[in-house]
């Protein structure tokens, strides 16, 4: 059966693999499909890149159908980021069903910059389709403990962001960090008193989870996780309202057929060794979606290994970024508007018209007023990155040219009549 690929990912997904993202050649790995590869760090040549986008894809199985139907079904509830994002997070759910045969239980961090990002949906459709989800809300780490057994369930979190989002409220919860960053490998224990008599007990952590927040979860967890940056929905693009009476018989109908396909195929999913693209952790987290996709043959083998690789490249190029939400960018919309929609602005003409806002942070941002690096950071997460500018006397400086915001703008601060009302040009 032939990838059938929804609306809004067909230009974002292609057969060919990207330059220096070889099925099993560690460490070659780019964001960008452009790159050449001797500019990637590949070893390969066009002419092995070429063989290898050449190669058929194997026959696929029933499991390659039933992929394709519950790719199909989330992509009607919610928009992900891209079109290796929805293979990810089609292929983490069927991995599920298969936790008793994985060495390394994946996490899934659905995060995003802002509320209204789809990441609530998003656990909404999971709960549906994984294999036994238990949900935390107001369930005590106890009961999660006592919860995981040789057959773990997969813990759902939402709302990461307020048991993670503080120093104070991860202290609180140091527990639960612990849990999840130990459940990510088998046989690893914790031990706790139990009864009256405070007998030693020990219990198992190993569980698939998915957490879904507001800005980056603790490294320890992002390290650990097939990580999905959402994103909210700009103008035009449409979903499908979530209605429980309606959608869940089909979900759950949908769950109960992946099961029933990979639950004789435990044996031979723990015994396989695929070829990976990456090394190391994101080796270990990837692996279960590796072989549920060389399980289900056709194109999923070569899609899950293009996703593979493209995501965690994406996630070794971004740094640490610091909270900014919308308001950074909402405040540079303004700064545009007020220096007449300019193609462009230097890093200290832009610095200047932020800090210069009596009403915004900027001016007492850290110690001396935002600077270019705190800038860089805020901008990063919503994928803004600084260039060369050329000015009007023909040199070169840093800065930022208006382009790079326009998807940006477009979905966390649309209202374009608001900004120019408060930001009128100035006459003259």
């Amino acid at each position: 059966m032939e990838h059938s690929e929804p609306e809004p990912y067909s230009a974002l997904s292609s057969g060919a693999w990207p330059p220096g993202a070889i099925p099993g050649r560690p460490g070659h790995l780019t964001g960008d499909p452009q790159m050449p590869a001797e500019e990637s760090g590949s070893d390969a040549t066009p002419v092995d890149q070429l063989a290898e986008a050449a190669t058929p894809d194997p026959e696929p199985t029933a499991g390659s159908a039933l992929l394709e139907e519950l790719r199909a079904q989330i992509a009607k509830f919610v928009i992900l980021p891209s079109a290796e994002a929805l293979d990810a997070v089609t292929l983490w759910v069927a991995a599920t069903h298969l936790q008793p045969a994985w060495q390394h239980a994946p996490r899934l961090a659905v995060v995003g910059p802002a509320k209204r990002c789809g990441k609530s949906r998003l656990l909404d459709v999971l709960t549906e389709t994984v294999h036994q989800p238990m949900l935390t809300i107001n369930t005590t780490l106890a009961a999660v403990f006592r919860s995981i057994t040789e057959e773990p369930p997969t813990l759902l979190v939402d709302e990461a962001d307020t048991i993670f989002g503080t120093p104070k409220q991860a202290e609180k919860n140091e527990e639960m960090r612990g849990l999840l960053n130990a459940g990510h490998q088998r046989n690893r224990y914790v031990t706790r008193v139990v009864g009256a008599d405070h007998t030693p007990h020990r219990f198992a952590t190993f569980a698939m989870a998915a957490l879904a927040g507001i800005g980056d979860l603790p490294d320890t967890i992002m390290d650990r996780a097939v990580v999905i940056r959402m994103r909210r929905r700009a103008e035009g693009e449409r979903v499908k309202p979530f209605r429980s009476r309606r959608d869940i018989p089909v979900l759950h109908d949908l769950r109960d057929q992946i099961a029933t396909w990979v639950r004789p195929l435990l044996d031979e999913a723990a015994d396989l060794e695929p070829d990976m693209p990456v090394e190391d952790r994101a080796a270990d987290t990837w692996e279960p979606l590796i072989i549920v996709a060389d399980l289900a043959a056709g194109a999923w083998p070569r899609l899950a290994r293009t996703a593979c690789t493209r995501m965690v490249a994406a996630e070794i190029e971004a740094e640490e970024d610091q909270p900014g939400g919308a308001r950074i960018l909402a405040d540079i919309r303004r700064a545009f508007v007020v220096q007449r929609e300019p193609d462009s602005l230097t890093t200290d003409e832009l610095l200047h018209q932020l800090r210069q806002d009596a009403e915004s942070p900027w001016a007492e941002w850290g110690r001396s007023g935002l600077n270019a690096k705190d800038l860089a950071a805020l901008l990063r997460e919503f994928g803004i990155r600084p260039g060369n500018v050329r000015l009007a006397d023909g040199t070169q400086r840093k800065g930022y040219t208006r382009f790079k915001f326009l998807d940006a703008w477009r979905r966390y601060c649309p209202t374009v009549h608001s900004v120019n009302a408060e930001a009128s040009p100035v006459s003259g």
